[in-house]
C-alpha cells in the first residue's frame, strides 16, 4: 500500500508540504477540473489509483467518481451519523449543532462516499463522552484526536478486506 498522490481543491494547501517531503505527486484541481473525467479522472487512472481517501474535502463528489469507484471512497465524518450529516454539515458547524442539541455524546464516523452526503454504508465509529464544560472548541479538539487515531487504521483495515 502506497499514497499515489494528495489532490486539493485549494491551490496551496499545508498538506502539499507534507507531499513533498515524502516525494508524493500533488495537484490542485479547480471545480471545473474536477467535473472532468478527461483531467481529474486521467490523472487518477496515469497514476493507477485503487482508493480515494477524503480528508477535510467538503466538495460534491462528481457522480463519474461515485462509478468508477464504488465502494473505494472513504470519508470521516465529525460526529455520530446519520445524525448531524448532510449539505453544510462540516467542521465547526457539526460541533456547534451537537453542543447545542445538548447530546451527551459524539465521536466521528468513517464512511463509503455514494451520491449524496454522508449517507454512504458507515465502517466505523467511536464515540467520546461530552462534559458539561465542553463547548464547540473543546469537543473539536477531541474529535480530531479520534479522528488522527482510528483513520489510518480503519483505511488499512478496509482496503486489505478486514473491515
Amino acid at each position: 500500500m502506497k499514497v499515489s498522490c494528495v489532490i486539493s481543491n485549494n491551490p496551496d494547501p499545508g498538506v502539499f508540504d507534507h507531499a513533498r517531503s515524502y516525494a508524493i505527486d500533488y495537484r490542485s484541481f479547480n471545480a471545473e477540473e474536477r467535473s472532468n473525467p478527461t483531467v481529474l479522472g486521467k490523472y487518477l487512472s496515469d497514476l493507477k489509483v485503487d482508493y480515494l481517501i477524503l480528508a477535510g474535502y467538503m466538495k460534491k463528489i462528481p457522480q463519474y467518481l461515485i462509478d468508477n469507484y464504488e465502494d473505494r471512497i472513504l470519508n470521516i465524518h465529525p460526529a455520530l451519523l446519520p445524525k448531524y450529516g448532510g449539505k453544510g454539515m462540516y467542521g465547526m458547524n457539526v460541533h456547534q449543532a451537537v453542543i447545542e442539541a445538548g447530546e451527551p455524546e459524539s465521536g466521528i464516523s468513517i464512511h463509503l462516499v455514494n451520491e449524496d452526503y454522508d449517507k454512504g454504508r458507515i465502517l466505523f465509529q467511536k464515540s467520546i463522552s461530552i462534559l458539561p464544560e465542553d463547548d464547540a472548541e473543546s469537543l473539536a479538539s477531541k474529535v480530531l484526536e479520534l479522528e488522527h487515531r482510528h483513520y489510518p487504521e480503519v483505511i488499512e483495515s478496509y482496503i486489505r478486506g478486514q473491515v
